[in-house]
């Protein structure tokens, strides 16, 4: 992979040496998760001294926990909402709380979804980014202290892209050698795979 390089355009482009910890919000279905796992890698090959979360609904979680440049993944259980609110206050309020104590400078939330604004206002970051509301929200765009375009009616741009434009707008110029996803089945899964093969005789990668 070629040497990352940082956009020379704008004025207002995150200082990455003074970012510790960063946390990567992808709130979405299994397959726009995955999607999201280059955000991750191109950040880690910019600034390999930052620690990087992300906050995932759980059951997307095995999208991105082999991920080589995450440190740690957040969850928040769709169940929750079912166990009452006693019990989904107080996993929230967990959360929050784990989310707090890990001290973040830089929040990359991909989505509109609210919680990351709420996160955003709430958890002390210096520098956070996020699509700019559609609409004029004043709430939404003054919780990010960077925004980008989101993708416009009948977009025709990969989401990978579209996630990367987040990195973008922080003056990082990811490499056309960067859009490759990460999906790490881990070794139970390999090991699976491989006494399948064995079990049909065939060799890895040896049939269509």
């Amino acid at each position: 992979m070629s040497a990352p390089t940082t956009s020379p355009v704008l004025a207002d482009a995150a200082d990455l040496a003074q970012v510790r910890r960063a946390l990567v919000i992808k709130l979405r279905h299994h397959g726009d998760v995955l999607l999201s796992s280059p955000v991750f890698s191109v950040l880690k090959q910019h600034a390999p001294h930052v620690e990087i979360d992300a906050l995932v609904y759980a059951d997307t979680a095995e999208m991105l926990s082999g991920h080589p440049a995450i440190t740690r993944l957040h969850l928040i259980d769709r169940e929750w909402k079912s166990a009452g609110w006693l019990a989904q206050a107080s996993a929230e309020w967990r959360l929050w709380r784990t989310l707090r104590s890990s001290d973040y400078d830089l929040i990359i939330h991909l989505t509109e979804h609210r919680r990351g604004m709420w996160l955003a206002k709430t958890l002390g970051a210096a520098i956070s980014v996020a699509p700019r509301a559609r609409s004029d929200d004043p709430t939404w765009n003054e919780a990010f202290s960077h925004l980008y375009a989101p993708p416009r009616s009948g977009n025709m741009r990969h989401t990978v892209e579209v996630n990367l434009d987040a990195l973008r707008r922080l003056g990082l110029a990811p490499h056309e050698d960067a859009r490759a996803l990460t999906l790490v089945p881990g070794a139970e899964a390999e090991a699976c795979v491989a006494a399948l093969l064995r079990g049909h005789g065939l060799a890895d990668r040896g049939f269509i």
